[in-house]
């Protein structure tokens, strides 16, 4: 036998012992799952919630302990980690979905027939509601379909949700908790209390239709009124593993101007740019690395939406339009410094931006190189 038929059969032997240990891997990550099956189940007859951040990260603590131990990358094992757990959290949400707060209540969803309110529709259902939907057409039906409900969920566009509030209030019994799912709160939660004497909650699902498990999915709360009586819809949402953030409708509409429309808008302007200069996007992406076609990704994204849904969401109120303004009057005030190639005043004005943004640069750097090795390991 030459050495390399020596060193060949060595080395199948280390192959096939690889495939050995990766065998025992995958039957360890189906008994893991198997326990976590308990766990839901345990969790769904106490009505415990899904998510539990502080053994999460008591876990993480350990496991990276116990890497450190064993000669191991601790972000190596803690990356494992992450992904075995939210797998398990998906698991769990699946199952504890079934759980329904109030099991048997009646849910009538207006517009249920969109994608946002398919998706609501399919998890009351899926939690032992009784679920109704309402429809443009269906007026004629209202009385039946919602005169016994104990929750109205307005699912319609913003500028339909007053009118659908001020349609449906008369037939709804008062202890009837009346909600919408729009993503400007002040003037639809004010239309609610105006037309419904009842209880009153307004919802913002921080996510999709897309969405499938709401695990550590964010839905604001914005109180109307007898947040007592609104108290068992914020807690199903809980239970189907949602995060959710209360605050008065006028911080939410504020910080959502930000978040939603001026983010929204800067990506379209992005987007129209690069298309009216004649970018050879195929080309550019051979040149880009991981930050860029992210960023590109992102505006992909948004042109491969609905444009109906964005322009809702950018013109909903005169103060996104005047927000939007004011953005676009910063970017123009931006041409003499252009012009003049004025290098000090472009690092002045960044380092002054910098220290605005302050501790939270340090945590962007760490989130988005986390983001881009992910990226790197499934496309590149």
């Amino acid at each position: 036998m030459t050495r390399r038929d020596a060193a060949g059969d060595g080395l199948k032997e280390l192959r096939d012992e690889i495939d050995a240990v990766d065998r025992e891997l995958v039957a360890l990550l189906a008994r893991r799952r198997d326990v976590v099956a308990r766990v839901a189940e345990a969790k769904r007859r106490a009505g415990l919630p899904v998510h539990h951040p502080a053994r999460e990260e008591d876990l993480l603590s350990d496991r990276r302990r116990r890497a450190r131990e064993a000669g191991l990358d601790p972000d190596l094992v803690e990356d494992l980690f992450r992904r075995v757990m939210r797998s398990s959290r998906v698991s769990q949400s699946a199952a504890v979905t079934a759980r329904g707060v109030r099991p048997g209540a009646r849910v009538v969803v207006v517009g249920g027939a969109g994608a946002m309110g398919r998706r609501l529709r399919g998890w009351f259902e899926g939690s032992g509601y009784r679920v109704a939907v309402l429809e443009r057409d269906d007026w004629h039906r209202a009385p039946a379909l919602a005169g016994g409900a104990d929750l109205a969920v307005l699912a319609v566009p913003i500028g339909a949700t007053a009118g659908a509030a001020r349609s449906l209030a008369p037939v709804l019994p008062r202890s009837c908790v009346l909600a919408d799912i729009t993503s400007v709160k002040q003037a639809p939660v004010a239309a609610m209390l105006d037309a419904h004497p009842g209880p009153v909650v307004g919802l913002h699902p921080m996510f999709g239709p897309t969405t499938r498990v709401l695990d550590r999915q964010i839905v604001v709360a914005v109180p109307g009124r007898d947040p007592d009586a609104c108290a068992w819809v914020l807690e199903q949402f809980t239970a189907w593993g949602a995060v959710v953030v209360s605050a008065t409708a006028a911080e939410h509409d504020e910080i959502m101007a930000v978040v939603q429309a001026l983010r929204h808008f800067a990506t379209f302007v992005f987007g129209q740019f690069v298309s009216r200069v004649g970018m050879d996007l195929r080309r550019t992406l051979e040149f880009s690395g991981p930050i860029y076609r992210l960023e590109l990704g992102m505006v992909g994204r948004l042109f491969a939406q609905d444009p109906e849904l964005y322009a809702e969401i950018i013109f909903a109120t005169p103060e996104r339009r005047d927000l939007l303004r004011r953005y676009l009057e910063t970017a123009a005030g931006n041409l003499d410094l252009l012009e003049q190639g004025d290098r000090d005043a472009f690092c002045r004005e960044f380092r002054r931006v910098a220290d605005w943004f302050g501790d939270f640069g340090g945590q962007a750097i760490r989130e988005s190189s986390y983001l881009i090795e992910k990226l790197v390991e499934r496309f590149g």
